[in-house]
């Protein structure tokens, strides 16, 4: 074998090694961005199921409350009105986009803001705040609350890490090849970081 043929073999194996190391290397980021993805995927559908755990609780605690006659029904209504067009909403986990997490979002937090009013107006029915029926249900849906803001922190952690990953080189340049996009936040509600006024 000639000195011309060794270098052409050095020069073609050299090149194999670095496209080698090259494919392993575009691999690697590809299958971690892929394992980030469902990350997020596996967070969201943990989001849901809280939710689905709080829609579940409302039948229960609206028939608790409806055995007392002179309860107000426009409360009940608008509670039954804003679990159903939360449960109404669904999104896709491949499609978690900033504008699907805020149409989520606000969904859940009209069925919030009708749980807020029937447990205000609840103060009212001494006898109905002493069923031990309606004190469970209460504490079943604190505690519920109490989860789904654990697992939105969850989800906006894992979105926060692949967010941050898909913007930077090389994964920016893999991500598209590899169908990952940013995925959206939960956000506090429009005015939460206003202090209440507290009157006396």
């Amino acid at each position: 074998m000639g000195k011309t043929a060794k270098i052409l073999l050095i020069v073609f194996g050299a090149f194999v090694v670095i496209i080698g190391m090259l494919v392993m290397w575009f691999v690697g980021v590809y299958n971690t961005l892929q394992e980030m993805d469902e990350d997020v995927a596996g967070k969201w559908a943990q989001v849901e199921n809280v939710y689905q755990r709080r829609s579940d609780l409302i039948p229960n605690l609206v028939n608790t409350v409806k055995g007392y006659a002179d309860f107000e029904q426009e409360t009940l209504t608008g509670v039954i009105e804003a679990r159903s067009k939360a449960t109404a909403v669904n999104i896709d986990p491949s499609n978690l986009s900033p504008a699907a997490i805020s149409q989520f979002q606000s969904a859940q937090d009209g069925l919030g803001s009708a749980l807020s009013r029937l447990l205000v107006t609840i103060e009212r029915y001494p006898d109905l705040k002493a069923n031990q029926n309606f004190l469970e249900l209460q504490s079943q849906l604190e505690g519920t609350e109490n989860r789904i803001a654990v697992e939105r922190k969850r989800f906006n952690d894992a979105v926060q890490t692949l967010n941050a990953k898909i913007r930077k080189i090389p994964a920016s340049m893999i991500a598209p090849m590899a169908g990952v996009e940013r995925k959206g936040y939960f956000e506090a509600d429009e005015g939460a970081e206003k202090v209440p006024e507290v009157k006396f």
